[in-house]
């Protein structure tokens, strides 16, 4: 994306900041590991490790002061150099942009003048974790500065990224495009007799190729009964002739994630039962893409699905009551999603310019049959769009997609 679209969402932010307040962002959640954060990426579009980024807000007026390394010869030799100054300001849209070294004595200055409040961006995983880099600052400040209001940014985040750019629903098309093409390497080379992994790598090879910067989460293929596992993760089994096979998969591309399922037969051929149940998950999709839309929540969405496939249960002699839908279908049918498979949001109604979910699914474990079939939707003004229905999904495309390669195959 352009720096335009950075220099947008910091004035995003500073528009839910109090006044005569500055927000303090670091670009990774800890000291350990290698992950960004994407609140970090959000407000200055760099994926550099190490940088803070200062957003103040004083008298109505915005500004933004970024602070990165400077040039090390060691460190450009054993793992290449960090950004130039004038790199980082093409990048972000910061024009301030300063060496890390005089970042303490910035927010001195900032706590022991003008700042009324601190907005530092909190994520705690548990009680018993290590203080981040976020935390041990912010305990600084209330040490040094007990005048200044440290608040959590958190929330301010969740608001801003709850609704996305036409620039953010581009860059998740690209990667819903790029896991089309996982897919359709998966559809190309899956047979009967092969493990789950090895179906994997060629949706790992496939989105690499086509210009993946990573993955949206651990891939889920699961085979036969493993379908019925909503979060299967060992993909070790090996699959079966008549086997159902469920992926649970997304590429990210610069930052924003896809996130699609999708249910092939792995002899490329479904039974007749199996298509029975692929059409009632396929159904209660469509249901929802005519349902999604703003003024409802996620939870609305999901009380239409389960009242549908109560009906639908009930017709083929599945179920007898209403309320045992849930030993077939126990999750949500929606979740936001952009830079993190599961977004930063406000968890409020849907507005224009959300972009989530909508992955009905059914798991019948007695039966060895767990189907999910999960697009990803844009709110529009009167209803919603699906962003990936350029990746096939019925019942006759999917065999004729299989059929065409075994039959390439013969020649």
């Amino acid at each position: 994306m352009f720096k335009e679209e950075f220099i947008i969402h910091r004035n995003n932010l500073a528009n839910l900041m109090a006044d005569n307040s500055a927000m303090i962002l670091f670009s990774r959640y800890s000291g350990e590991g290698r992950e960004i954060n994407r609140n970090f990426y959000y407000a200055s579009g760099l994926n550099e490790f190490g940088d803070k980024l200062v957003i103040t807000k004083f008298c109505g007026k915005v500004s933004a002061v970024l602070f990165i390394e400077p040039y090390d010869e060691y460190k450009a030799k054993w793992v290449g150099r960090g950004l130039f100054k004038e790199e980082a300001t093409e990048l972000s849209g910061i024009n301030d942009v300063r060496y890390l070294n005089s970042f303490d004595s910035y927010v001195s200055m900032l706590c022991g003048s003008c700042a009324e409040n601190i907005y530092i961006d909190f994520r705690r995983e548990s009680i018993n974790a290590t203080l981040s880099e976020d935390e041990a600052f912010a305990k600084q400040i209330t040490d040094k500065y007990p005048y200044v209001k440290v608040l959590n940014a958190h929330p301010l985040f969740a608001s801003a990224r709850t609704i996305k750019s036409d620039a953010e629903i581009n860059k998740i098309k690209e990667a819903i495009h790029i896991t089309r093409c996982g897919l359709e390497a998966i559809m190309t080379n899956l047979k009967p007799g092969m493990y789950e992994y090895q179906v994997e790598s060629y949706f790992d090879q496939a989105i690499k190729y086509n210009g993946a910067t990573g993955y949206a989460f651990n891939t889920i293929a699961a085979s036969g009964e493993n379908g019925c596992c909503l979060h299967y993760s060992k993909n070790n089994s090996q699959i079966k002739d008549g086997d159902l096979i469920l992926f649970d998969l997304g590429a990210s591309k610069d930052n924003y994630c896809s996130d699609i399922s999708r249910t092939f037969p792995a002899n490329g051929k479904f039974s007749e039962r199996q298509k029975l149940i692929y059409n009632i998950v396929l159904g209660g999709q469509e249901l929802m893409f005519k349902t999604m839309k703003p003024g409802l929540t996620t939870r609305d969405c999901n009380q239409v699905l389960i009242k549908y496939f109560a009906t639908e249960l009930k017709k083929i002699g599945l179920i007898k009551e209403d309320s045992e839908v849930s030993k077939y279908y126990f999750h949500g049918v929606s979740h936001h999603m952009g830079m993190d498979c599961h977004d930063l949001c406000d968890y409020g109604p849907l507005k224009p310019g959300c972009v989530i979910s909508n992955e009905p699914g059914l798991y019948i474990a007695e039966e060895g049959i767990g189907i999910r079939i999960e697009d990803d939707v844009l709110i529009t003004e009167d209803g919603c769009v699906n962003l990936s229905s350029e990746i096939i999904k019925t019942v006759e495309d999917i065999e004729k997609f299989m059929a065409e390669v075994k039959n390439n195959e013969k020649k």
